[in-house]
């Protein structure tokens, strides 16, 4: 069988660097996590009219008209209820009035809605660099990543999450582009606010020896050591732990993939 390269995330990286025990019961011997959430519909909703009202635009005109935003907003709104329809109208009206008009014009982005993918081969294995983004936006000197937060209580990540994400999606973008990525700015639509954060090679650097300690004990299948500290408390997999538990539970029997690594040699 072929070998492929090994799938990771941004959500990935920050489980392995919270514990790299609790990483290993969800990604290497397949225990589920418990769904804590069901689906944000609204937060779909204006995802999928903020893509169109982008990618749909015909830039001829300096600014789409309020008919053009109803218009992409109508298209998405199947599945909600009215006052669904109603809230999710006034956050589209607010970002337009905040974040477009008055610019003057609005500027067509690099892509929406997209995929990020790239590879990077580190201690010997080659790992396959995945995300998703809402919009990405051309600067004179790079990227803009731009992610949409419509959750009704939004919080802002935790710093360390945050600079995972940031260094594997500069490594993935840079292949992608060829550019370097040199801010991420999460918009949370409810409130109107905006949270900027810059790229730096210490968020790559910071990211890379992160993957690098996961690509060792992907070679060592015997050294996953949790890493103890408050996630323990909510840790879905507590039971199983004997850093936790004195008296663990038996790992329940799963139906594992096969895993199959991408080993990378040098000739």
């Amino acid at each position: 069988m072929l070998a492929m390269a090994y799938l990771l995330s941004a959500t990935k990286l920050k489980s392995y660097a919270q514990c790299p025990r609790a990483y290993y019961f969800r990604y290497e011997y397949g225990l589920k996590q418990p769904s804590m959430f069901g689906a944000a519909v609204l937060g779909k909703a204006l995802h999928g009219a903020l893509a169109q009202l982008y990618q749909d635009w015909h830039y001829q005109e300096p600014l789409p008209s309020e008919g053009w935003l109803r218009y992409c907003w109508e298209h998405q709104i199947s599945a909600l209820t009215a006052a669904q329809v109603e809230a999710g109208w006034q956050i589209l009206w607010r970002y337009f009035e905040t974040e477009i008009v008055p610019l003057g014009v609005m500027q067509r982005p690099l892509a929406t809605e997209g995929r990020i993918q790239g590879l990077t081969q580190v201690n010997g294995l080659e790992f396959k660099l995945t995300g998703r983004y809402d919009r990405l936006d051309s600067l004179d000197d790079g990227l803009e990543l731009i992610d949409y937060k419509s959750a009704k209580n939004p919080r802002v990540p935790e710093a360390d999450t945050v600079d995972l994400q940031l260094g594997l999606y500069s490594l993935a973008l840079e292949q992608r582009y060829g550019k370097l990525l040199r801010r991420l700015s999460l918009l949370f639509l409810r409130t109107g606010e905006r949270v900027t954060y810059g790229v730096t090679d210490e968020h790559r650097r910071q990211v890379e020896a992160v993957i690098g300690d996961l690509a060792l004990r992907l070679l060592d299948e015997e050294d996953w050591q949790p890493r103890c500290g408050e996630q323990c408390g909510q840790c879905a997999y507590a039971r199983y732990c004997s850093a936790v538990e004195a008296e663990p539970e038996p790992l329940p029997e799963v139906r594992q993939k096969i895993r199959r690594l991408q080993l990378c040699l040098g000739i």
